[in-house]
Order: structure tokens, then C-alpha cells, then sequence
């Protein structure tokens, strides 16, 4: 089956320049225009990535993103968001909300439609079901679901990939490249900032003390290193 592509868009010429060029590569696509009930429309349709802009009418995109990332049935679901702001605030913004991907107006279709493709086939990898315990951790790629004493960690694409990697080399400590490097990989588009604010995303959700961190610690002048778990 075509993975499926949410377009939300509310700008009707570029919305259809989307449409056009991701279904030409064989995505089936839907495109919403950001309306009032869209939320509900993404649940029903539940895609495999969704393109959003950041300035929708009523409920702008970030207030979207947020939603999204609250709903038991899209809170995993890759975001890439369109935007024509290019201040560093606002980019960091959507990946502190849950974003995966941020590209800035105006931009080429093709680079759009490479960005999907490196998101989708990234959900790809590690298909076949492994489970691996590391102390209070468990982590289950097959599934695609990280577990702290039981309890499921709700994360975004990225930030399981991530959390995946410190879980599965833990011990070692990595640059702010090397992890741009084995995490994002193609998407090298990103800057070291984004590791920071990722870093940053799974420390609330693991750490009891967000600040003073037990597993996921900063190696001063260098990067980050995840300690065993206890």
C-alpha cells in the first residue's frame, strides 16, 4: 500500500504543488486546509507523515503540533513543518513542540519530497521485532515503543530514534555531531542545536530531575553519554 501524506495547507497553488509532486512519487495524499475539525480529520485518515504549515487559519500549526502530539493515535507520526519564518526562535520552537523537520519558504519540491522519503524510510529500519532490557528500560523496536519501569514513554519519531540509540550503545560518550551523524544521518540539514533541544525533550520525560540528569548526562565540552540504568 502508498504511505500516506497529510498536507496541511492552506495556501490552495502551493498545497496543489505538493500534492502534484508527492503523488507523482507514489504517496497517497490529502490536503487539509487547517480548518476547524482538521485535528479530527487526521485521526481518521491516519497518515504516515504529515506536512504542516505554521500559519493556518485560527489554530496556528505549532498549536496543531501540540495537539497532535497529545493524540493517542498521531503521537507518533512524523511532522515536517512548512514555514515562511526563518528565525532560529521559531525553529526551535517546532522541534521543542514535537516537529521532526522544519523547512523554511521558499523551498524546492524536490529537497521537500528527499526530506519525506529519508522521514518514511527511517520508520523503516529495524523492521524485524527485537526487545532489549536495560534496567528499567525496555525498549521494543519492532513496535516501535520505549517502556520506563512499565510505563510507555509517548515519543516522537525522532526522539525514539534517538532514545533508541543512547539505550543501545550506553556507556559512550557522543558528540553533538556523531549523533547528527548515526540519528538523522541524511537529514544532515539539521544543525547540533537540534540535538541539544531533542536531548533536552527525552530528559523530561525519563528523568526524575530533569536538571541534574541520572541516565542522559552532559560530557562537559563534548556531548552527551547514556549511563546504565540501574
Amino acid at each position: 500500500m502508498p504511505r500516506r501524506i497529510a498536507i496541511v495547507e492552506d495556501e490552495t497553488e502551493l498545497a496543489s504543488l505538493l500534492d502534484y509532486n508527492l503523488t507523482r512519487h507514489g504517496y497517497e495524499t490529502q490536503v487539509l486546509g487547517g480548518a476547524e475539525g482538521t485535528l479530527k480529520t487526521l485521526e481518521n485518515m491516519k497518515p504516515d507523515l504529515i506536512v504542516l504549515d505554521v500559519m493556518l487559519p485560527g489554530v496556528d500549526g505549532f498549536e496543531l503540533c501540540r495537539a497532535i502530539r497529545k493524540s493517542a493515535v498521531l503521537a507518533r507520526t512524523p511532522v515536517l513543518f512548512l514555514t515562511a519564518r526563518s528565525d532560529e526562535v521559531d525553529r526551535v520552537l517546532g522541534l521543542e513542540i514535537g516537529g521532526d523537520d522544519y523547512m523554511t519558504k521558499p523551498f524546492s519540491t524536490r529537497e521537500l519530497v528527499a526530506r519525506v522519503k529519508a522521514h518514511l524510510r527511517r520508520e523503516e529500519m529495524d523492521a524485524e521485532p527485537a526487545v532489549m532490557e536495560l534496567g528499567r528500560f525496555r525498549l521494543d523496536r519492532g513496535a516501535r515503543r520505549v517502556y520506563l519501569d512499565g510505563r510507555e514513554l509517548v515519543l516522537t519519531s525522532t526522539e525514539f530514534k534517538l532514545l533508541e540509540y543512547f539505550l543501545t550503545h550506553p556507556g559512550r560518550a557522543y558528540s553533538r555531531e556523531q549523533l547528527l551523524e548515526s540519528v538523522w544521518g541524511e537529514q544532515r540539514y539539521v544543525t547540533p542545536r537540534t540535538v541539544d533541544v531533542h536531548v533536552r525533550r527525552l530528559r523530561e520525560q525519563i528523568e526524575e530531575q530533569p536538571d541534574t540528569p541520572r541516565y542522559l548526562t552532559t560530557v562537559r565540552g563534548f556531548g552527551y553519554r547514556f549511563e546504565e540504568a540501574e
